[in-house]
């Protein structure tokens, strides 16, 4: 196992819970002040800011490549996006997506199994979809992990995001 997690665990969220994990990251990454952004950290040093008590989010990124070092809680599951996006529903009354052309994701070299979700949510009294492939893991046996998470889509936009992760008891 790698020590990947707890024996037998594997991250399955439904449709539903997916959709509303990527609305409360979405919530968590946009409320972030710009000089504490987990998003635009590029070392990690924000990726604690205002986590929730019941897991812990892991920041995408603006674009590009960007390596981060941060500690995690052994006690919480993780998710992150590998690809994704928001946008308020004036500016269209439907999700929109991107064409993927890759989205991968492993902890320690094992594949990590990726979900496409969208879903509604809203910023104060701002209506806002969401939509994105999303990864995470269960809570994960002290001890350090690499978090590699890789994706394109045809707009060019890519992403090459490395996390170096030390699970630590709480």
């Amino acid at each position: 196992m790698n020590g990947a997690g707890r024996a037998g665990s594997v991250w399955k969220p439904s449709d539903e819970e997916g959709g509303e994990l990527a609305g409360r990251w979405w919530k968590w990454a946009m409320s972030a002040p710009d000089d504490r952004s987990p998003v635009k950290d590029t070392t990690g040093e924000h990726a604690a800011w205002n986590q929730p008590d019941d897991l812990w989010f892991l920041a995408g990124t603006y674009g590009g490549r960007v390596v981060r070092r941060c500690p995690i809680p052994s006690d919480r599951p993780a998710f992150f996006p590998v690809l994704n996006m928001q946008h308020p529903r004036s500016y269209s009354r439907v999700p929109l997506s991107m064409q993927v052309v890759e989205a991968t994701a492993s902890l320690n070299g094992v594949p990590l199994p990726l979900r496409e979700f969208s879903a509604s949510f809203r910023t104060g009294l701002t209506q806002r979809y969401a939509w994105g492939v999303w990864g995470g893991f269960p809570p994960l046996i002290p001890g350090a992990y690499v978090l590699e998470i890789r994706a394109g889509a045809t707009n060019g936009f890519w992403v090459d995001t490395t996390y170096h992760l030390e699970s630590e008891a709480p």
